[in-house]
């Protein structure tokens, strides 16, 4: 699930809601995260142990662990917990002549 990940790929983890923290704020649990996480969501009809994927760019790799930051992410969570959605494919130069 989580091989060829790559710094700058855009990739999802998929989290539990465990409940509504305020009106625009829900706590999720995050599978390899052991902390609960409060995440910004307005969506009225949410309930706790819905399902909701969070979207992140890939800020660091190392051995088993990927660090994701982006809208309201900044977490290491395990290599197997994350999905590559879309991979970084760097710009090509120019060929001098």
């Amino acid at each position: 699930m989580g091989q060829g990940i790559k710094v700058g790929d855009t990739v999802a983890i998929t989290a539990t809601v465990r409940k509504r923290v305020t009106e625009d704020r829900v706590s999720v649990l995050i599978p390899s995260y052991s902390q609960p996480h409060s995440i910004v969501n307005t969506t009225p009809n949410i309930s706790s142990g819905q399902k909701i994927e969070l979207t992140g760019e890939v800020l660091r790799v190392d051995e088993d662990t990927v660090t994701i930051g982006g809208k309201g992410l900044g977490i290491t969570v395990n290599r197997s917990a994350v999905r590559v959605i879309t991979s970084h494919v760097p710009p090509k130069r120019a060929k001098a002549t």
